[in-house]
């Protein structure tokens, strides 16, 4: 629950990475099992440093299911470098 860096609500189709790796407002299509799918950068996160992302899920016990691992990760567009709200 909560907002992200950019102001909107956490939801599907949300992923934080680091905007010097993934600028914010980046579209990318994510290859990650059940979560496969484009997900738009409008978050950033203190542990998500180079190239880490963090796949936003709606429940706790599926983010410990899903855990850490390694995604494949297609830009589909890059995103501009600010948040300008």
């Amino acid at each position: 629950k909560g907002s992200t860096r950019a102001g909107t609500y956490v939801q599907r189709g949300v992923i934080a990475a680091d905007p010097r790796s993934l600028p914010w407002g980046s579209v990318v299509q994510v290859t990650a099992g059940e979560y496969t799918g484009v997900y738009t950068v409008e978050d950033t996160g203190g542990l998500i440093k180079g190239n880490l992302i963090d796949v936003w899920v709606p429940s706790y016990q599926e983010a410990v299911e899903f855990g850490r691992r390694k995604v494949k990760i297609e830009v589909l567009k890059v995103g501009r470098t600010r948040i300008t709200r």
